[in-house]
C-alpha cells in the first residue's frame, strides 16, 4: 500500500513537472518581439510608414517602441531583439550615433540581436563609409550619384529570398527612394561577414545625371550573420509600396530565430 501511494505520488509529481515546463515554453513562445525603431538625426519620415507596418502584423506579436542615441549608448539595447534604422540619411544616422553608439549596435549584434536596415539603414549597415556600422561586407555602387532618384523599380528575388519573404512571384514592383546599390567588394574584409543576396534590382532609376546601366544586378536585399546575430537590410520601401508591407514583419520574424 505505502509503495503504490509513493509511486502516485512520483507519477503525479512528474505530471505537473511535464504541465509546468510546457506552459513555460507557452509563455516564452507567446511573448512579444521587442522591437526598437531609431529616433534620432538623420531620421527621415518614412519612419513612420515603418512604424505603421510594424504595427499592422496580423497574429505576430511585436512589442515596438522608438530609442534614442543616448539610450542606445547607455545600454538599452540589452532590452530588445531587434533594433531598425530606417529611411533618411545614413551619414547622419551614423555620425549621430559616434564611435560609442556605433560600438553599442555591433555589441549588440554580435551577442544575438537583430539589425534590420531600410534604404539609410541600409547604407549604415555597410562597411564603405566612415560612420558605417561594419555589419555586412559590401560596398556602394556609383556612389557619387546616390541621388539618383525615386519611384517604382523592379526587383528580382532568389530562391531563398522568395521563401523567405513567402512571395510566390520572384518579381516584385516596391518603392525606391535613393537606396544603396550593393554590390561584394573586390577585396574581402575578413573582419566582417559577407552577405548573401536575396533580391536583385531588375530594372532602374537613372535621373540626376546618374548613368544608365548601373543599377540592374546590383543587390536590392541582402542578409548576414554577425557574430550570433542576424542582419537583414532593403535597398527599397516595402513599407510604402502597397501590398507590401508584410515583408517588414517577416524580416524581423527571421532577425529573431525561434529557439528548439
Amino acid at each position: 500500500m505505502r509503495l503504490l501511494t509513493r509511486r502516485k505520488i512520483h507519477f503525479y509529481l512528474l505530471l505537473a513537472g511535464l504541465v509546468l515546463t510546457s506552459t513555460t515554453k507557452l509563455f516564452a513562445q507567446d511573448s512579444p518581439i521587442r522591437v526598437a525603431v531609431f529616433k534620432g538625426a538623420g531620421v527621415g519620415p518614412s519612419a513612420n510608414d515603418l512604424m505603421a507596418a510594424l504595427k499592422s502584423t496580423g497574429g505576430q506579436k511585436l512589442e515596438v517602441i522608438r530609442i534614442t542615441v543616448e539610450e542606445i549608448r547607455a545600454g538599452k539595447l540589452a532590452g530588445v531583439h531587434v533594433l531598425v534604422h530606417p529611411g533618411g540619411s545614413g551619414g547622419g544616422q551614423g555620425r549621430a550615433l559616434g564611435e560609442d553608439g556605433r560600438k553599442a549596435v555591433q555589441d549588440f549584434v554580435s551577442r544575438g540581436g537583430g539589425y534590420l536596415g531600410v534604404c539609410a539603414g541600409a547604407y549604415l549597415a555597410t562597411n564603405d563609409y566612415p560612420w558605417s556600422l561594419n555589419l555586412i561586407d559590401a560596398k556602394v555602387v556609383d556612389k557619387q550619384h546616390w541621388a539618383r532618384g525615386t519611384g517604382k523599380v523592379k526587383i528580382q528575388l532568389s530562391e531563398k529570398g522568395s521563401e523567405l519573404l513567402q512571395e510566390k512571384g520572384r518579381e516584385l514592383d516596391i518603392h525606391y527612394a535613393q537606396g544603396p546599390l550593393l554590390a561584394r567588394r573586390e577585396v574581402d574584409d575578413p573582419k566582417v561577414p559577407n552577405y548573401e543576396s536575396l533580391a536583385t534590382f531588375s530594372s532602374e532609376i537613372a535621373k540626376k545625371g546618374a548613368p544608365s546601366g548601373v543599377m540592374q544586378g546590383t543587390s536590392a536585399i541582402v542578409r548576414s550573420e554577425y557574430g550570433t546575430g542576424r542582419v537583414l537590410c532593403f535597398s527599397p520601401h516595402p513599407e510604402m509600396t502597397v501590398g507590401l508591407h508584410h515583408l517588414i514583419p517577416l524580416a524581423i520574424s527571421w532577425l529573431v530565430p525561434k529557439k528548439p
